[in-house]
């Protein structure tokens, strides 16, 4: 029905709410084990015994994550993680298709509802997700940046999720053959702090365009959902610009649901998921706003 709203579940509030479950004096020690390079002195003038150390993003990513207790894996398995940050999607060499992977080798259950995360980067947050939700959902990302493929997958399997995976995909060329072959329903898509593109003879590789934005309409269950977010308002407004025009068959959740508040110009105040992305805590602690919008699929 379309006056249903698809609840996703509140799994976790803001960093203040994880840091409760820690001990302060162990996390912090913890904290200056796993990222003592980034911690600095606040005067150079101080003596030491009066220096105290400054947070930095790292810290506060670690913290929000704290539950996946997985830094360590970086260390030891893979070392030091250098990815490019930005991809050309229209290369040739991403211009092929995914193989559809066998879902009953990949999910436990393939006939769950799937969360699909575009752009999963790290892998984490949709990580987080599947570990607060097993047995109710399946979780997958899709990323173009192979080696963060590779190391979330190391990072599933230390975690012995069953209901998540990673591929390493073009989602404008893979998506709706991924979604079409999948059992299940699709539930949620989320593209989340996307690559910029910033010159405007680069705005073609951006990541949302007409024909994935066809894909992801056409896949989605009957009051299933689109999470969009950008720290860049550039590419916010782009996004919510094609998702409008959807109007016929999505509608924006404020409209249907009073719970998600939005502020004048229409964007939700809050991240209605429960955890923030990595991109989402660096832009946040360099006092950058996050544009979200949340649509749900008519019934």
């Amino acid at each position: 029905m379309a006056n249903a709203v698809l609840k996703i579940p509140v799994l976790s509030s803001i960093i203040t709410s994880t840091a409760v479950k820690c001990s302060k004096s162990s996390f912090s020690s913890s904290l200056l084990h796993i990222y003592g390079r980034h911690i600095c002195n606040c005067s150079s003038a101080a003596s030491v015994s009066e220096r105290q150390p400054q947070i930095r993003s790292p810290q506060l990513v670690a913290l929000e994550y704290a539950d996946l207790t997985i830094p360590h894996i970086v260390c030891e398995e893979l070392g030091a993680l250098r990815v490019r940050q930005h991809v050309n999607p229209l290369s040739a060499s991403l211009s092929i298709p995914v193989e559809v992977p066998n879902w009953e080798d990949v999910f436990e259950d393939p006939k769950l509802p799937l969360v699909v995360d575009i752009g999963s980067g790290s892998g984490r947050f949709l990580m987080w997700l599947a570990k607060k939700n097993p047995g109710s959902k399946n979780y997958m990302g899709l990323e173009i940046r192979k080696k963060l493929v590779t190391r979330a997958e190391k990072w599933v399997k230390e975690l012995a999720l069953s209901n998540i995976h990673f591929l390493f995909a073009n989602a404008s060329i893979s998506f709706k053959q991924l979604i079409s072959t999948y059992p299940g329903p699709l539930m949620l898509v989320s593209i989340l702090c996307p690559d910029p593109h910033f010159k405007k003879r680069h705005h073609k590789r951006r990541v949302l365009q007409k024909p994935l934005v066809d894909a992801i309409v056409d896949g989605l269950m009957p009051g299933g959902q689109v999470f969009i977010q950008s720290d860049v308002l550039e590419v916010a407004i782009d996004m919510r610009r094609y998702l409008d025009a959807e109007s016929d068959k999505l509608v924006h959740v404020d409209n249907i649901d009073s719970s998600f508040l939005c502020d004048d110009a229409g964007w939700l105040k809050s991240n209605p998921m429960g955890i923030r992305t990595e991109r989402e805590i660096h832009a946040e602690f360099e006092g950058a706003k996050i544009y979200r919008r949340m649509y749900q699929k008519l019934s």
